[in-house]
């Protein structure tokens, strides 16, 4: 027999009404709280336990994924969040309240009995699933004492075992995923519909210890022998249910339903079935969870491994043999849940077909049905979590399954095999001609009586020798002339042929409403108007007010008693058996056979008819009563309706017989005799007048129905024989009809969805087939070919488009051939480019059904392209005709990119190598240096240094930052050095010819504040400057603190200092002091904006010299005036004394300009240095 179970060790299962003896379990008398927690669980569990008392009554298992070969700490940091003892889990260790566990790496855990026991893990690392592992087992052993809580993880590790929880009448509580590090298992939990409680990690607790305050007030009876008011609280429960979800719960057993109520009021701390019904009625949400609540579907793959292997081994071959030139065989699975049953028929049907290996062709079709329309949802999608792997064997999982989000989905072999349907097993009509039926543990939560008309409906639908499957505590009871068992206790049955029973099958119709059909008040024939109840008895009022004042009654045509006027309890009585008000079903003794001749007459000639004397049976004996029957006209409400009044006949008053008066009360009876005798006659002649009336009436038609009783004959058995069929089909049409809904709806919403996101992305895309014609395009497409949507289905060729692409459709056709995408950069004569980018458009089934074209404008990005590749050009020669060298260096400091490195060195050479492989160590020590320091501290560095090469001293001003990644992280350093070796020579010349100048020499610079010029500032003086001046230390001061110390600082001086930084025009003045001891020449000269330099040369004897000449010649003019006629002497004489000034005034400008001349030069040299 083939094994199909894939987990060694997989807790025992079991219903929720099975009682806790059934796996030899005594609940412990205080709940135990499994706790799973994954990562981010310790800072979950810290929050948890910190709202838990030390005398709480209850005890904590705590369970996580641990890295096996890593020392756990995990109950020393929880130790310290809590003063309750918390203890490592060693194996066979008694859980006691008011304690935590924890369990220990590399181990699985399972509970039995209240002892803790550890198992090696069978699934490899990475497979365990060690929360659902012991959550099932939790449940299995403590039932209703059993609370699940999930906290922070990623995965979905816990789901099954939470419905095993449920199942088992437990509680679960889910940490909200919005304040869980990891929100995978929170939001796992709640999205499969099993948390009852959300809350914080730090909530939690409290809302547990409020559930458990409430929960021992809550405890099922055995025997659920109700009180009045909870049995009627029960009743308006199931009624408010009917009325928001449309299903009827009074066919589920008692005990479920009040199992189910009692955990909800435990939530919500209610003490009564009535306070709970006012909370339903005002809260229809909770209306909606409490139809969840008992619509939980506890299910899984393969779920009792047995009857999975019986079911390979024995079941589907049987079938198979049955069928040996091969055949379609049908499978129905009611209350298929989330699809794992369904599934995993499918999937050993596959294998057996795979060990088998028949000649013959077979399939089969499984029907799976569901009242819960969530859970056919989601068993439509076929996707599951990651943690049915410890219920798949891995070698299914490969062959079966695909990865999807974290979890799995069933191939397309498997899901084509199931179709999914919602119905109401009790409601809607059930499939047919079925091979096999698998209704496992559902007929559990039914009351029995309905569980006894469900089993011929299953006889019903399976054919001969067709497969019925139960769950492992459910029979077929009282069916053991249907159903015969096979051997051991999976609870498999095969249909067998009994003789026909008597009774016809109870269909869902007639299952749900037969308890109510005998209640249910007969309808009038249609053509009858039938007034309203309170319409009917003002008019009948009205009528009988103004004509009668007997006893009366309102029927149809038919006899059905719409409205009763007066006491009628001496003419009519309530029938024996089923309720049913006709008159004729309902007259006394005496009356009924008269009344009928009569109201059949009144019927069919719509008139009236009177009986008189009619002798009717009463409980106090026999009664004469006069009978009107009329068919009412008038008023127009009541045409059609008959009319019967009832009146007794006056008697003559009976005396107290005397002696000799015995023969007159003989005389009285027979006189009653006779006439009683000639009514009879009566009503004879006219039963045999009606007779020969029908018979005339039956010849003249019976020759018609012979004419057509051929005809419905042979028609007859060609319907009996495609009655079931035609069923069949409108069940699987209905059927397949949901699921082609749900998948037009999947579709629609698809190309909904492609819809908008083609007109979001605003990028220009063209669907083509495969002979590439149009399929589909977007709206942006229309600017590059002239497009309508008329023009679909046209070749591409036909198309004109704005590119310049001549070779479109050829590039597309290769992309068809090759199946590899194409991408080309094409321009329009208008200027604009595009991406045109070619791919093969692939179905869902990796099918290739055309190409798509997406056309991306490029124009913008073309633009500065070009912008930037001007920008480099200028760039590259820039830095090509610049003595400066740019490069760029990673980590570890070796060259990634270098350009203009010094002629010495090829700037390939420098790529890969280091600061060491290329300069002297001195050289490349200092520079390391200076890069580390921008690479490690983050900083720009910016100085001036020096490099050796082929012994030459080459000075540079260096500047170097971190270069940073998209992330902001420093991967290397870049920057460049500007060789400043001739600058330096410069400024050393200039130095020199400062430190040897005759002259004061000082560099200013204007100070500026408000835009305006204020002051100088001096940058640097010469030696001659402070011999001269006698200062010291003037460098950085102001020169309107020095003026007074070096040579008078007038306006006019100070003018032309700002015009010479201004304009770069040189200058020179004279300038004396107050008392003119001392004469300065002043030159000046600006080497760049803002910046002037001063040469001072003191010309105070040179002063001095012309003073005394001017003196001189004044006194030789005036001795030597010479009279008019010897005016050639005196001319002679003046010329001599013009010469010697001209000489004078000469000599003093050329010793004045020599000194400025040379600093000028030395200025002008260093500026075209720089």
């Amino acid at each position: 027999m083939k094994k199909t179970s894939t987990t060694p060790r997989k807790p025992a299962r079991q219903s929720a009404t099975a009682p806790a003896h059934a796996i030899g379990t005594q609940p412990a008398s205080f709940a135990i709280v499994g706790i799973g927690a994954s990562a981010g669980g310790l800072e979950a569990l810290e929050l948890f336990l910190s709202g838990i008392p030390a005398d709480s009554g209850l005890a904590f298992v705590v369970v996580q994924h641990l890295d096996p070969l890593h020392k756990d700490i995990m109950v020393e940091l929880l130790q310290r969040c809590t003063s309750m003892p918390v203890v490592q889990i060693s194996d066979r260790l008694r859980v006691e309240p008011n304690h935590m566990y924890v369990i220990p790496p590399n181990r699985d855990l399972s509970i039995l009995h209240g002892v803790l026991h550890l198992l090696e893990p069978a699934a490899p690392r990475g497979l365990r699933l060690p929360i659902d592992y012991f959550l099932r087992s939790l449940a299995a052993d403590q039932q209703a004492n059993s609370i699940a809580v999930i906290l922070s993880g990623m995965g979905s590790d816990g789901s099954l075992g939470l419905r095993a929880i449920k199942e088992s009448a437990g509680a679960v509580f889910v940490q909200d995923p919005e304040t869980a590090k990891f929100d995978g298992m929170p939001r796992s939990a709640i999205d499969a519909g099993l948390a009852d409680v959300i809350a914080p990690a730090n909530a939690l607790v409290s809302r547990i210890l409020d559930y458990r305050g409430h929960a021992p007030m809550l405890v099922t009876p055995p025997d659920l022998s109700l009180s009045d008011a909870d049995g009627s609280a029960l009743d308006k429960l199931v009624v408010i249910l009917r009325a928001q979800s449309g299903h009827d719960f009074s066919f589920y057993k008692k005990s479920t339903i009040y199992r189910r109520i009692e955990r909800r009021m435990s939530l919500h701390q209610l003490a009564s079935i009535a306070d709970y019904v006012r909370y339903v009625r005002d809260n229809a949400h909770e209306a909606q969870l409490l139809f969840k609540e008992l619509l939980i579907g506890v299910t899984s793959f393969f779920r009792d491994p047995p009857v999975w292997e019986q079911i390979e081994a024995d079941a589907i071959p049987a079938l198979l043999a049955a069928h040996p030139q091969g055949a379609v065989l049908r499978a129905w699975i009611p209350a298929c849940s989330t699809g794992e049953e369904a599934y995993s028929l499918a999937i050993a049907f596959r294998d057996t077909l795979d060990r088998l290996k028949p000649e013959a062709r077979y399939t089969l079709q499984i029907f799976a049905t569901d009242l819960d329309s969530d859970a056919i949802a989601r068993a439509r999608a076929g996707e599951f979590a990651g943690t049915i792997a410890s219920d798949v064997s891995e070698a299914r999982l490969r062959r079966y399954f695909v990865q999807h989000n974290g979890g799995f989905r069933v191939c397309k072999e498997i899901r084509e095999m199931v179709t999914f349907a919602p119905q109401n097993l009790v409601m809607d009509p059930p499939f047919t001609k079925l091979d096999l039926l698998t209704c496992r543990n559902l007929l559990i939560y039914l009351e029995a009586d309905l569980q006894k008309k469900l089993l011929p409906l299953f006889h019903y639908s399976l054919r001969p020798g067709g497969i019925l499957v139960l769950g492992s505590a459910e029979t077929v009871g009282a069916a053991s002339d249907l159903f015969s068992a096979w051997p051991g206790k999976t609870r498999i049955y095969q249909r067998r042929e009994s003789s026909p029973r008597t009774e016809p099958v109870d269909f869902p119709a007639s299952i749900y409403g037969g308890s109510r059909k005998g209640l249910a008040v007969p309808i009038p024939a249609a053509n009858a108007a039938q007034p309203g109840s309170a319409n009917v008895q003002t008019l009948i009022d009205s009528l009988l007010q103004q004509r009668f004042s007997p006893a009366a009654v309102l029927t149809t045509d038919k006899g059905d008693i719409i409205y009763i006027s007066g006491k009628t309890g001496k003419y009519l009585e309530p029938a024996v058996g089923k309720a049913n008000l006709n008159i004729f079903a309902m007259a006394r003794e005496g009356l009924a056979g008269a009344l009928n001749e009569v109201f059949a007459r009144v019927v069919r000639e719509q008139g009236s008819q009177v009986l008189k004397g009619l002798r009717v049976g009463s409980d106090g004996g026999a009664l004469l009563v006069n009978v009107e029957v009329h068919s009412l006209q008038e008023p127009a409400p009541l045409r059609g309706m008959i009319l019967i009044v009832f009146s007794d006949q006056p008697a003559a008053r009976a005396k107290t017989p005397r002696k000799g008066q015995l023969a007159g009360a003989e005389a009285e009876r027979m006189d009653a005799m006779t006439q009683e005798m000639q009514q009879s006659r009566e009503e004879l002649q006219r039963a045999r007048e009606e007779m020969q009336t029908s018979q005339e009436e039956l010849k003249s038609t019976n020759e018609e129905l012979q004419s057509t009783n051929e005809e419905l004959q042979s028609t007859n058995e060609e319907l009996t024989t495609s009655k079931e069929e035609m069923q069949s089909m409108n069940e699987e049409l209905q059927t397949v009809n949901h699921e082609l809904s749900a998948k037009l709806d999947e579709l629609s919403q698809a190309s909904d969805d492609m819809k908008n996101l083609l007109n979001s992305t605003d990028i220009a895309t063209l669907f083509l087939d495969e002979q590439l014609c149009i399929r589909r395009f977007t709206n942006r497409i229309t600017g590059i070919f002239k497009l309508i949507p008329g023009d679909a289905g046209r070749p591409i060729t036909d198309l004109v488009s704005t590119l310049n692409y001549p070779s479109l459709a050829e590039d597309a056709r290769e992309v068809l051939r090759s199946l590899v995408f194409r991408e080309v950069q094409v321009s329009a004569p208008d200027g604009r480019w595009f991406t045109v980018r070619i791919m093969p458009y692939r179905t869902q089934d990796n099918r290739i059904d055309g190409v798509v074209i997406t056309f991306v404008d490029i124009s913008v990005s073309k633009t500065l392209e070009r912008a930037l590749r001007l920008s480099d050009e200028r760039f590259r020669i820039a830095i090509e005709h610049a003595p400066l060298t740019v490069f760029s260096q990673d980590h570890e400091l070796r060259y990634t990119w270098v350009h203009n490195l010094q002629p010495q060195l090829r700037s390939g050479d420098a790529i890969g190598k280091t600061d060491a492989d290329l300069l002297p160590p001195e050289d490349a020590a200092r520079l390391t240096q200076l890069k580390r320091q921008a690479l490690e501290q983050g900083i720009s560095v910016h100085t001036e240094t020096t490099a050796h090469l082929h012994g030459i001293t080459h000075y540079y001003d260096f500047f170097a930052e971190p270069a940073r990644d998209h992330s902001g992280a420093i991967v290397g350093v870049s920057g460049m050095a500007w060789e400043i070796t001739e600058q330096k020579r410069s400024e050393s010349r200039f130095r020199q010819l400062l430190e040897h100048s005759l002259n004061a020499v000082a560099c200013h610079q204007v100070i500026m504040d408000g835009g305006m010029p204020r002051d100088f500032l001096v940058l640097e003086v010469n030696p001659k400057f402070t011999e001269m001046t006698g200062l010291h230390d003037v460098v950085g001061k102001r020169q309107s603190a020095l003026a007074s110390s070096i040579h008078p600082f007038n306006a006019d001086l100070f003018s032309a200092c700002v015009r010479v930084a201004t304009t770069g025009k040189p200058e020179h003045m004279e300038v004396s002091a107050r008392d003119g001891a001392q004469w300065i020449n002043c030159a000046l000269y600006s080497p760049e904006p803002g910046f002037f330099i001063s040469v001072k040369e003191d010309i105070t004897e040179r002063k001095r010299m012309e003073e005394t000449l001017r003196q001189v010649l004044s006194v030789l003019q005036r001795r030597t005036a010479i009279p008019p006629s010897q005016a050639g002497a005196a001319a002679s004489l003046e010329k001599v004394l013009q010469d010697a000034h001209v000489l004078l005034e000469s000599g003093m400008a050329k010793h004045t300009s020599r000194p400025g001349k040379a600093i000028s030069d030395a200025g002008d040299n260093q500026e075209k240095q720089s």
